[in-house]
């Protein structure tokens, strides 16, 4: 503990060997140990006590759209960053898709990191795209560094961004399979959307109709068909029709390769609460019933679902319009998530320990950032600094987001971030925050 640079102590620190009192030492951006509380601090080292606040590892959400560049009226890395340290996320991995160019080729990854390099306010990485005409480029983006390759298998809502049929779906997945890479999948059923009744207007039921659950089971079921012929890592997006449960522990049982993540809006709200014409509320797929959103917390609990994402999918105001078919299809909820889930998660009888596993552990593993994820001697000083039970009300001109619209204004949430620490040094603290500390991070880094 001599050469420690920074000690945090606290009464609760969550580990991966549980909840405990404990004091954490610091050195050149590094956990170097987790000691007992009562540890002799250091003459050279300056303590933080974070008194009954609880210290847990900073969240590594690996499912969101910055859109920058070329839609940064939407969002931008300086705004997405900001809002995300402010939410006690240390680490996000971007969306191939909503920026201008996508990130499909290698140039066009380079493109985007040189414009997040000055403006990451926390650690970012990047997945690349599979489209119908790139196979060529998924190697490349692969060994440039990508964390993997999203695909939409119904249209993306860009149209620089198309989705794959079954049998480009499998000849990308193919390529993916012959280096070992990851697939990362939007998984909904063109067919079957296109036979649901599409009647438009204000009306969340019409919506919901619109986007039934067998279009995500069909389009899961056959992604499995795939992954089971080649080998293939997958990992099932945003899930949120319970139906698919079954297919997915099946798969499992049999050795398939897939990996599941849901949302803090589907977790969190339902479609019984959702108002004729708030558009806030329109993602894709969508929010579903109360008793469908029981059985996503069950499968949570067992570990069918293995972690929990924002998905956050900004857009200016003006494109979330009353009409449900015609309005911009995406939730923001960086700066929410981790209050978001918390309230529910305690409400139901769990712990911020599962909510860390969810948010944070097995994110990092996802992705194979095994620097991140936990408080343990060798990983990264990322930490959230949290009063789990301290609450505030969602008012939108507090959120750091470009486009301050949330499904979440008013709701009165519990867990408040008093601070959030990348790599040792404090970058958020009561609403201040540092210049831009984050870095880019590559799979191969």
């Amino acid at each position: 503990m001599s050469d420690a640079e920074l000690v945090l102590r606290s009464t609760r620190v969550i580990t991966p060997e549980g909840t405990r009192a404990a004091t954490v030492t610091v050195s050149a951006g590094k956990i170097t140990a987790v000691l007992p509380y009562d540890a002799e601090v250091p003459a050279a080292a300056r303590l933080e006590d974070l008194g009954d606040h609880v210290l847990l590892p900073g969240l590594v959400d690996t499912h969101v759209h910055v859109n920058d560049p070329g839609r940064t009226e939407w969002e931008g890395f300086w705004t997405a960053t900001r809002a995300a340290a402010a939410g006690g996320i240390t680490t996000l991995i971007d969306m191939p898709l909503n920026s201008l160019p996508p990130t499909t080729t290698v140039d066009h990854l380079r493109i985007k990191q040189d414009v997040a390099r000055d403006k990451a306010h926390i650690d970012v990485g990047f997945w690349g795209g599979a489209l119908p005409d790139n196979v060529k480029d998924l190697r490349p983006l692969h060994d440039t560094g990508v964390f993997g390759f999203k695909a939409f298998l119904s249209p993306s809502g860009v149209d620089e961004f198309p989705h794959l049929d079954q049998d480009q779906l499998a000849q990308s997945l193919a390529e993916i399979a012959g280096f070992d890479g990851l697939l990362i999948v939007h998984a909904e059923d063109p067919h079957h959307l296109a036979a649901a009744p599409q009647h438009g207007g204000p009306r969340y039921a019409d919506f919901l109709a619109s986007r039934p659950r067998d279009a995500e089971d069909t389009a899961i079921a056959n992604l499995i068909a795939q992954a089971r012929r080649l080998n293939a890592r997958v990992h099932v997006l945003h899930l949120s029709s319970s139906d698919a449960l079954p297919l997915i522990r099946a798969a499992r049982a049999e050795g398939v390769r897939i990996t599941v993540e849901t949302c803090p809006h589907y977790l969190t709200l339902t479609a019984e609460e959702v108002p004729d014409g708030a558009s806030e509320f329109k993602c894709c797929p969508p929010i579903r019933e109360a008793a469908n959103q029981d059985l996503l917390w069950e499968a949570l609990a067992d570990g069918t679902i293995d972690c929990v994402v924002t998905d956050h999918s900004p857009s200016t105001a003006d494109l979330k319009t009353d009409d449900f078919a015609t309005a911009w299809g995406g939730i923001s909820g960086l700066q929410l998530s981790l209050s978001a889930v918390w309230t529910e998660a305690r409400r139901r009888g769990h712990g911020l320990e599962d909510v860390v596993r969810w948010m944070s552990e097995r994110t990092a593993a996802l992705v194979g950032l095994d620097r991140k994820g936990a408080i343990e001697a060798g990983r990264d000083a990322d930490f959230a600094v949290l009063a789990p039970d301290e609450t505030f009300t969602v008012d939108p001109a507090g959120l750091q987001h470009r486009n301050r619209v949330t499904a979440y204004a008013g709701k009165t949430l519990y867990g408040v971030v008093k601070s959030t620490w990348l790599r040792g040094e404090r970058i958020v603290a009561d609403g201040a925050f540092t210049e831009p500390k984050g870095r880019l991070l590559t799979r191969t880094t």
